[in-house]
């Protein structure tokens, strides 16, 4: 059922590449808020100055634009609870921690990064949990001048209830925290800068999001946030705490989560391969919810009408670049055929393109590519598809040429030259049937005929379909690549 009142919220650091694992996150909350008519605040979480950097800022929205998301709240766009990067809004983050202190939810720590390695190594050789133990939660006023004394820092930690906390994750359902395993955290730096675990929370309460959907990674911090909710909706910052769903995480090879440092996780990779937009998101939405038991191809319109929560599976899901790419390429088929002619066209031109400029042919590349929609996988793939059109000899691939060219090779050609040369070139029918008849000739069936025309024409043994391909080349050239491969096997 339909609700306005959902608020979600995506909030990306900006640091290097953004992540098909991120991007997954950002469908499911752009999904789920588009399926009820709600919200989708989109927000930059750029507090680690030594790692966030406005180069991945800007990528980020970029990514996002590519992908066809659109945010209703959010940089550029802005919204009623501007500012919505982290970095702008330090002042909201100080008042807070310090509101926190003043109502006694909140301490000073001072104890040293020595200190508590040591008592956390106690603690686990004894078998004890090896959290943060309480040292400084009750000091008096003279242990805390006489630490300063001493010259020490302090961070500030927020104080956790001595209770269990038990939510229901929309995802996983009831969940239950122990006290002894969620211990005082910290949510202020030393140096006065607010923490991750501060200033989320913080954003989430002041924007009023309604649901959390994040990945499983998190669930952890759930607990904290929770308790926190709490002290911030008894000091009035909060007004409510929202409902948590966490994601299940996305594997990749040997069953391991799928990281930044694994090659297949960039979804830079995927728009430089050629990925549909469409094609991706359908199939990142299959990490861990179904459209339907016998459907797995669908627009993103079909998604945002069927998505919502309770059909994420909470099980891991594996990500597999093959299904991936054999959904991308059920797009393309599904494409307008213009539409993926105007697709292909970074393609066509250089940096990818090995012919010159003056060499493209507008109207052979409108005829061949109704041709090639039918044949590639992702839209980098027309490079290599259509390159024997625009350069002036085909390119010479060894192995292609060793695999189509035995036997004998030459007879097969020369039959086939004096059967295409006397053949309609109007009519792909009529080059098939010159073909054909020449490997009949030889006593060769049409798949072994025309691998040596193949190579010939075109450089390689796999591409277009090959008559259509020689009928839109023309009988000039094609003859006079068939007379160079004559050439090459006398020599």
């Amino acid at each position: 059922m339909a609700n306005a009142n959902v608020r979600v919220r995506f909030c990306p650091s900006p640091t290097g590449n953004p992540h098909v694992g991120l991007v997954r996150t950002a469908l499911f909350n752009w999904a789920f808020a588009r399926h009820h008519g709600g919200t989708f605040v989109f927000r930059i979480e750029d507090t680690d100055a030594a790692r966030d950097s406005e180069e991945s800022y800007v990528q980020l929205l970029d990514s996002l634009r590519w992908l066809g998301f659109t945010w209703d709240e959010g940089p550029e766009v802005g919204g009623p609870h501007a500012p919505y990067r982290q970095s702008q809004r330090m002042d909201i983050y100080a008042d807070v921690a310090k509101k926190l202190q003043d109502g006694g939810y909140a301490y000073h720590c001072y104890c040293t990064t020595e200190e508590l390695d040591t008592r956390r190594d106690a603690a686990r050789a004894a078998g004890r949990p090896s959290g943060y133990d309480g040292q400084c939660r009750d000091l008096t006023a003279e242990q805390k001048a006489a630490y300063e004394a001493e010259g020490r820092t302090s961070i500030v930690r927020f104080r956790m209830p001595d209770e269990t906390i038990t939510f229901t994750d929309l995802v996983r359902g009831e969940l239950s925290f122990t006290p002894e395993n969620v211990p005082d955290f910290g949510i202020v730096r030393a140096n006065g800068a607010p923490l991750y675990t501060l200033v989320n929370p913080v954003d989430d309460a002041l924007m009023e999001i309604t649901h959390v959907l994040r990945g499983e990674d998190l669930l952890s911090s759930t607990p904290r946030q929770i308790a926190l909710y709490k002290a911030l909706t008894e000091l009035g910052v909060a007004k409510a705490t929202p409902q948590f769903g966490h994601l299940p995480y996305v594997m990749g090879e040997g069953n391991k989560k799928l990281s930044k440092r694994d090659p297949e996780s960039s979804l830079n990779l995927y728009r430089e391969r050629g990925f549909l937009p469409e094609g991706l998101l359908n199939y990142l939405s299959l990490l861990g919810w179904s459209f339907s038991k016998d459907q797995d191809i669908f627009s993103i319109e079909e998604m945002v009408a069927k998505f919502d929560i309770d059909g994420v599976n909470a099980n891991p899901a594996r990500f597999d670049l093959k299904k991936a790419e054999a959904i991308n390429a059920d797009h393309i088929r599904r494409m307008d055929p213009k539409a993926f002619a105007d697709a292909c066209e970074p393609w066509l031109r250089a940096p990818h393109a090995n012919w010159a400029p003056e060499d493209f042919d507008a109207e052979a590349w409108a005829r061949i590519a109704p041709h090639a929609q039918t044949r590639v996988t992702v839209l980098s793939d027309i490079t290599a598809n259509v390159d024997f059109l625009f350069l002036k000899e085909p390119v010479e691939d060894p192995a292609s040429w060793d695999k189509a060219m035995k036997g004998e090779p030459a007879a097969l050609l020369t039959t086939a030259r004096g059967n295409l040369d006397a053949a309609d070139w109007s009519d792909p029918e009529s080059l098939k049937q010159a073909v054909l008849t020449a490997g009949e000739a030889h006593g060769l069936k049409l798949g072994k005929a025309q691998a040596p025309v193949r190579v010939a024409v075109t450089g390689r043994t796999v591409g277009l379909p090959l008559f259509e391909s020689l009928e839109i080349l023309g009988k000039e050239r094609s003859l006079a690549r068939i007379d160079a491969a004559l050439a090459k096997l006398a020599a």
